[in-house]
């Protein structure tokens, strides 16, 4: 049985998680030529200040780059 695991910034809409799950069991399916039943998804979704990239945590790169754009 297919397992996809997925691990992103947090996804607010119900409805969003929904058409996500939805593609990638599709996806899947199609792949490997199985039926959607047997084929499971997980979200894991990270908060933007448990998640670093360049030695700087998330929340803090995207505070500084809103600190040096004009609105």
């Amino acid at each position: 049985m297919p397992h996809i695991s997925i691990e992103g910034p947090p996804i607010r809409e119900l409805e969003t998680k929904r058409k996500l799950v939805e593609g990638l069991t599709e996806a899947a399916a199609n792949a490997y030529g199985l039926r959607k039943e047997i084929i499971t998804v997980l979200i894991k979704e990270n908060a933007p200040e448990n998640v670093g990239v360049g030695g700087q945590l998330l929340v803090d790169r995207w505070k500084a780059e809103s600190e040096k754009s004009p609105d």
